[in-house]
């Protein structure tokens, strides 16, 4: 346990860049202290002590405006940036080296037994106001981008944004854990490629409309026989937007 807390301690520094000395962390973080008593819940709780974990947790909870349940299961390193308004639920598991700012949830979507909560793999960052619902699995090296809902499973190494969550793979491209500015906007992409698409179909309107009766009649003729017909006049190829409809890979 001393090793882990040590761990969390250093962590501090690394992710956050006002943190400037040591007393500063141990009595002005409650990121830090909320973990340092869950270290402790948590033993009692594998001890299989009654009560006394829970009112540890809420006794934390008061002090720090961060609830863990004890049950729940964080891997060494983990940085809870703020704090306020963060819950995580009884079989949650988070992985080594997590980043989770204010207001993130890692709840359950039922009363369902066992498994309920989300699993983290290492080094997963997860933005504010972000909420990872249900017993599912987030890959290694995942980050998820403020305010997003993540109900599906994600794999690793892959970045999430939106209500609900959808993938944005970043092939190639290191993503650093504080660089919330470059998330992808899939929503603002779609929108741009349906534009697109309106003003490519203007165009192949405004040309049918300037063809002569024989012309016209030649053109629909070449695209029925050519199989294009349907595709061209109903259907959306556009990748980016079949991936937003689909949810992009989740």
């Amino acid at each position: 346990m001393l090793k882990t807390l040590v761990a969390d301690f250093r962590v501090v520094f690394e992710r956050d860049p006002a943190a400037r000395n040591w007393l500063e962390v141990i009595t002005s973080y409650p990121g830090f202290h909320a973990l340092a008593m869950h270290r402790f819940s948590h033993w009692l709780w594998t001890l299989g002590i009654p009560v006394l974990p829970r009112m540890l947790s809420h006794l934390a909870r008061f002090l720090t405006g961060i609830e863990i349940h004890p049950g729940a299961t964080i891997g060494r390193g983990v940085f809870i940036d703020h704090g306020m308004g963060v819950v995580i639920g009884e079989t949650a598991i988070v992985g080594d080296y997590a980043l989770i700012y204010q207001g993130v949830t890692l709840g359950g979507t039922g009363k369902e037994s066992g498994k309920r909560h989300p699993t983290l793999g290492e080094n997963v960052v997860v933005g504010a106001g972000a909420k990872v619902l249900g017993n599912i699995q987030i890959g290694n090296n995942v980050r998820i981008g403020a305010g997003s809902v993540v109900l599906r499973e994600v794999p690793s190494d892959c970045t999430v944004v939106g209500v609900p969550g959808r993938v944005v793979y970043r092939s190639g491209e290191r993503v650093e854990p504080l660089d919330h500015g470059r998330l992808p906007d899939s929503e603002a992409q779609v929108i741009r490629a349906l534009v697109d698409r309106i003003e490519a179909l203007e165009q192949q309107v405004q040309a049918i409309g300037q063809a002569t009766p024989p012309t016209l009649e030649h053109e629909l003729a070449n695209m029925v026989a050519a199989g294009r017909g349907d595709r061209v006049l109903c259907r959306i190829q556009d990748r980016t937007i079949d991936e937003f409809f689909d949810g992009s890979g989740i």
